[in-house]
Order: C-alpha cells, then sequence, then structure tokens
C-alpha cells in the first residue's frame, strides 16, 4: 500500500512545528538558565511540586508526568537534593517508594525563577501571536492531545495554572 505522503502544507507546517519546537524550547532554556541558573527540567519538578497540596509528589508519579524513566528522574533528584531545592522521603506503606517535597529553598527558586520565565516565553512566543492565533493554536493542541496516550492529563488549560 502506498503510504499516504504529506501534501506541500501539511508538509510546511509539521516541518515548521518541529522546527518552530526544537529551537523555542532551546531558546526559553537558556533564558531560564541565564535569569534563574534554573535548568528546563528543574524548573517543571519545582513548577509540578508548587501546585501541589503539601509540595509533594510520588517520584513514580512525578516521571511519568515529566515521561522520564524513575532511574533518570531519581538522578536528577539527587542533583536537585544537593543545592538544597526538593528532599525525599519514604512513602507511607511502601518501604521502596519515594516522595519528592519542595523545599522553602525550591519555593523561593521557583518563584523567583517565574516572571523573568513567563516573560520569555511571553517574548519569544505568546506575544508574536494574535489573539485569534493564540485560541487557534490552543485548539489545536487540545485536540492532538486528546489523541495522544495520557495526552489529555495535565493539559496547563484545564488545570487552569500557567506553564
Amino acid at each position: 500500500m502506498e503510504p499516504n505522503w504529506l501534501d506541500d502544507a501539511e508538509f510546511r507546517a509539521w516541518i515548521g512545528y518541529r522546527r518552530m519546537r526544537l529551537l523555542l524550547d532551546a531558546q526559553v532554556s537558556r533564558d531560564l538558565a541565564s535569569d534563574s541558573g534554573l535548568s528546563a527540567p528543574d524548573y517543571d519538578v519545582l513548577s509540578a511540586l508548587s501546585s501541589t497540596p503539601g509540595h509533594r509528589w510520588r517520584l513514580t508519579a512525578l516521571a511519568d508526568r515529566m515521561l522520564w524513566s524513575k532511574s533518570r528522574l531519581s538522578r536528577h533528584i539527587s542533583r536537585m537534593e544537593q543545592r538544597g531545592l526538593v528532599t525525599r522521603e519514604g512513602f507511607e506503606g511502601d518501604g521502596r517508594g519515594a516522595v519528592v517535597v519542595l523545599t522553602d529553598g525550591g519555593l523561593r527558586a521557583i518563584q523567583e525563577a517565574a516572571p523573568a520565565h513567563v516573560a520569555s516565553v511571553r517574548r519569544h512566543f505568546i506575544d508574536l501571536l494574535s489573539r485569534e492565533q493564540i485560541e487557534v493554536l490552543a485548539t489545536i493542541a487540545e485536540t492532538v492531545l486528546d489523541h495522544l496516550p495520557d495526552g489529555g492529563q495535565d493539559t496547563p488549560g484545564r488545570r487552569g495554572r500557567p506553564g
């Protein structure tokens, strides 16, 4: 069976999206590191923890959210622990499980990093688009996410919190 090749407009949209995603992620990550000393994964962990009751999240659930293996996240959490951003506690009822907890220093770090991070997102993305383009992009993102495994969970607009 012959592949259903992309037409010119579809190819342009796909390649444009891929290039934009790579370059935009790289620029926002550079700005974040320069402005706050945090990496994008640091920010993701701190942001996730700061949005939960008690500022804690089970390591396995956080790894799933970040699409990381448990061992990769565990190593990253160890580095963040050394910097005083998070701590690790045992999980009640499971001697092998762990809960990652935001420290006061981690909360301060995310609170200090967030304004410059949002400014970077605005400068390199949001403020370049019209309100109509933003609405269309949000609808596109929701449509695609609704058709991906676990894509609908933790969608920023659906949980009412900025990323």
